[in-house]
This record gives C-alpha cells, sequence and structure tokens, in this order.
C-alpha cells in the first residue's frame, strides 16, 4: 500500500473515519477485521454507494443486497442495530427509497465514531500509518 500517494491521513485531532484517505480506509478496515467488526464500515460505505444510484431498478436490487448481507436477522455481516430500525428497514424492503438505510447508517456511524475510531488512532496498526505517511 503506497501511502505518499494518499493526499489525506488522518490526524489525532480528528474524529472523523470517513474523511480517511482509500489507503486510510483499508487499514481501517484491516483494524476492524481484529476486532470482528468490519460489516460495520462494509457497510456504512455499501450506503453510501446506495445514496449515489437513481435508477429505481439497480436501487431495488442494491437495497435488497444490503439488506441482505447485512441487515436481517442472521445476515453473514449482520450490523448491530435495534429491533425497531431493523423492522423499519424489513418493511420498506419490498420498495426501497434513497434514504431507507439512513437510521441503520446513522446508528452504525455513531458506533463507530464513538467506539472503534478512537481505538484505532490508538492502534499499533495507525501509528505505523502515520509513520509510514511522516517518511520523505
Amino acid at each position: 500500500m503506497n501511502i505518499k500517494a494518499c493526499k489525506y491521513v488522518q490526524t489525532q485531532n480528528t474524529s472523523c473515519f470517513c474523511s480517511l484517505c482509500a489507503a486510510g480506509q483499508l487499514v481501517f478496515e484491516d483494524f476492524l477485521r481484529t476486532e470482528y467488526s468490519e460489516e460495520n464500515l462494509l457497510f456504512w460505505l455499501a450506503c453510501e454507494d446506495y445514496r449515489k444510484i437513481t435508477s429505481k431498478t439497480k436501487m431495488t436490487v442494491a437495497a435488497k443486497r444490503i439488506y441482505t448481507e447485512f441487515v436481517q436477522v442472521d445476515a453473514p455481516r449482520q450490523i448491530n442495530i435495534d429491533c425497531v430500525t431493523r423492522e423499519e428497514i424489513s418493511e420498506n424492503i419490498s420498495q426501497p427509497e434513497p434514504n431507507c438505510f439512513d437510521r441503520a447508517q446513522r446508528l452504525i456511524y455513531g458506533l463507530m465514531e464513538n467506539d472503534c475510531y478512537p481505538r484505532f488512532l490508538k492502534s499499533e496498526i495507525y501509528q505505523a500509518l502515520l509513520e509510514q505517511a511522516e517518511q520523505p
């Protein structure tokens, strides 16, 4: 991974994982994998991509994929959301709207921002990323 190609490396004073460069996101995903919680970032990224879809047909396909992979009970990468949010998505999945995952995405964002990301900033893997980025 070429960190020098990354125009922006997160610094310790900011708390938003979403502004990490592509290489930084990969390292954050690797960190989450060590904590068995990479589904959070993968769900968040899938929702970001979902928002950009304009075709109703493509939106329906993508919504069902996100639901099957992350939201439904016993999904392979099930995210940790409350039953009300899960039920709301389940009810709307047959005719999904652009904002059908917004509530769940906000919950997962908050979980990462307040829990996983601060630990990532203190981790050895992140410190190594910073050191590599600072090398001339």
